[in-house]
């Protein structure tokens, strides 16, 4: 008798264990109760948030209503100070018609010509005096030197015994106000004739020496 075969008898392998998945944990349900909650609260921002732009609102409208205000007081100050400048201005040059009305008078009655002069004079004094009072001066300019930002000439003529550039005639009276020009003075200007400029000496050439 042969001999038995031994059988190999191969080992299954055996199945790994899976790992149990860690099951997820359902999400919380949120009750009604929170719903409700998270609503109303929402309902009070937005409560607030109204009223602040009902404020935001109304304060500029008030702003707006005061800087328009302030626009139409700004302009009534304006008018009635230049009004209340103009009416001080008049009444400061009454006196000066009254002492012409006086001196017409007197001149219709047969007053020479010296005291109606000297009266006329006076009242000019007395008118330059008023002006000087509001800031308006004269500019002297009889014997002064031509200045462009106070002068204007009109014409020229030459004397040859007083320096060129010289004003030797006022034909209009020019005046400042608070030193600012409001009418430059209308003069004459001393222009003395342009004299030929004596030639100067020829150099004598000099020779090149090598």
């Amino acid at each position: 008798m042969f001999p038995k075969k031994k059988e190999n008898h191969k080992e299954e392998p055996q199945a790994v264990p899976q790992q149990e998945q860690p099951k997820a944990e359902p999400a919380p349900s949120t009750s009604s109760g929170q719903t409700a909650q998270d609503i109303q609260e929402l309902q009070k921002q937005l409560e607030e948030l109204r009223k602040e732009k009902d404020d935001i609102f109304a304060k500029l409208q008030r702003v707006a209503a005061d800087y328009d205000n302030y626009q139409k007081r700004s302009a009534r100050q304006i008018a009635e100070s230049v009004a209340y400048e103009k009416d001080k201005i008049v009444k400061s040059l009454l006196p000066v018609l009254d002492n012409f009305d006086h001196i017409i008078a007197n001149a219709s009655s047969g007053v020479n010509d010296q005291a109606l002069l000297k009266g006329v004079q006076i009242i000019y004094d007395q008118m330059l005096d008023i002006l000087k009072g509001h800031g308006i001066e004269q500019i002297e300019s009889a014997g002064e030197p031509f200045n462009p930002a106070h002068h204007e000439a009109i014409t020229h003529r030459s004397e040859n015994n007083k320096e060129e550039g010289l004003v030797l005639e006022e034909l209009q009276k020019g005046y400042k106000l608070n030193g600012r020009l409001i009418r430059a003075s209308r003069v004459v200007v001393n222009k003395l004739p342009s004299s030929q400029t004596p030639q100067q000496p020829e150099e004598p050439e000099t020779k090149d020496t090598q």
